[in-house]
């Protein structure tokens, strides 16, 4: 199933590319990568199941247990999860055992019929983020109109503003802060999608995460798929990627990453295979690798001797501000696309980034490491 599922979107993704090169258009491509992660999770949410029921010693099973089936779901059951209506269009996709609870009424009720514990209104969690959206809907409109990273009249065709011949005469500093604001609103479309569905979702409470052992609510973190302030505040790799697209870093931790013995090359490889074929996406991608690589060589040898663990001292603004213009600059061509669009992109900026990269990795690696006292 995880083989067919990434066969069909692969085919998916050729023909759009095929029939409408580098076009934003909506097409059946975005709900079939929602319907990808469902079927592809679902896949092992069974396997793990039938593995646990053997009692075999397998370390991805048992961490991914709490979601693990040990029956396949009957047909309704399964069509209603792949085709639901709160997540099929931008997900989020989570685990079926949680609509299943949401649906059956197990996640608030007892076998006896009893509440688990004070049922939450759902009211303000289904408010909360469509308000959301709606204001980040507006700011992507307003701000896209104002820093459009593509030309307006022919986004298609015409090279993008961001290397526009009038853009590439001006200073670097001054292309890189349009792209800056450019990237940062585009962002916004992506907030209210998200948001939106998240609404959606709580509304039925599909996105409630239960009781506690005590009766308490523990959250509505199910359908949350993005958490914007932590993400366009994170300080390094690892939160940024943690609080974008939940749903989606869920799917390639539990059924990539840890599958494939904790391989960051399969994990990226898989995520830009996913999304398609753009040149661009693998640019990025492949990028990716170098900058986690300079956050871990960072955290072993400068974190001890400057960093007091809180976010917003010296050490930790430093990281944060390294961290949104080192992003930005390799998101590029994810957003450009096109091959002969991201490397105009990144030549512009003399290939800074990843210049910058190679040198701090190679002077911090040759740094003493700190002694456990000293940290």
């Amino acid at each position: 199933v995880p083989n067919f599922s990434m066969v069909y979107i692969t085919a998916g993704h050729l023909h759009r590319q095929y029939i409408n090169y580098l076009g934003w258009d909506m097409d059946f491509t975005g709900p079939q990568m929602v319907l990808t992660m469902k079927l592809y999770m679902l896949a092992y949410n069974l396997y793990d199941g039938e593995v646990l029921k053997q009692g075999e010693n397998d370390r991805a099973a048992k961490k991914c247990a709490d979601v693990s089936l040990s029956s396949l779901p009957g047909i309704i059951e399964y069509l209603g999860y792949t085709f639901c209506f709160a997540t099929i269009l931008a997900g989020p996709a989570y685990e079926y055992k949680f609509y299943a609870n949401a649906c059956d009424g197990s996640l608030l009720y007892d076998k006896s019929g009893k509440p688990k514990g004070k049922i939450p209104s759902q009211l303000w969690p289904t408010l909360r983020p469509f308000l959301a959206s709606i204001l980040c809907l507006g700011i992507f409109v307003v701000g896209s109109g104002m820093f459009p990273l593509l030309d307006p009249s022919d986004p298609q065709n015409a090279a993008p503003v961001l290397i526009s011949e009038d853009m590439l005469a001006k200073p670097a500093y001054e292309r890189y802060r349009y792209a800056w604001l450019a990237l940062f609103f585009i962002r916004f479309k992506y907030y209210f999608a998200w948001m939106n569905a998240e609404g959606a979702n709580n509304i039925w409470y599909a996105g409630f995460e239960g009781f506690d052992v005590n009766g308490e609510p523990k959250g509505w973190q199910v359908s949350n798929n993005i958490d914007v302030i932590q993400f366009e505040t994170a300080p390094n790799l690892k939160t940024l990627s943690a609080a974008w697209n939940k749903k989606t870093a869920n799917w390639l931790a539990k059924y990539v990453y840890i599958r494939t013995g904790g391989s960051l090359f399969a994990t990226y490889g898989m995520s830009a295979f996913w999304h398609g074929f753009y040149p661009g996406y693998y640019l990025f991608f492949l990028s990716v690798p170098l900058m986690a690589a300079c956050e871990r060589i960072g955290r072993k040898k400068l974190t001890p001797r400057f960093g007091n663990g809180k976010k917003w001292s010296p050490y930790g603004i430093v990281c944060i501000l390294s961290t949104s213009l080192m992003t930005e600059y390799l998101i590029q061509p994810f957003q450009l696309l096109a091959y002969d669009w991201a490397i105009t992109a990144w030549k512009s900026y003399y290939f800074s980034g990843h210049i910058l990269c190679v040198i701090f990795f190679v002077v911090v690696s040759n740094m003493p490491t700190p002694k456990k006292k000293d940290a």
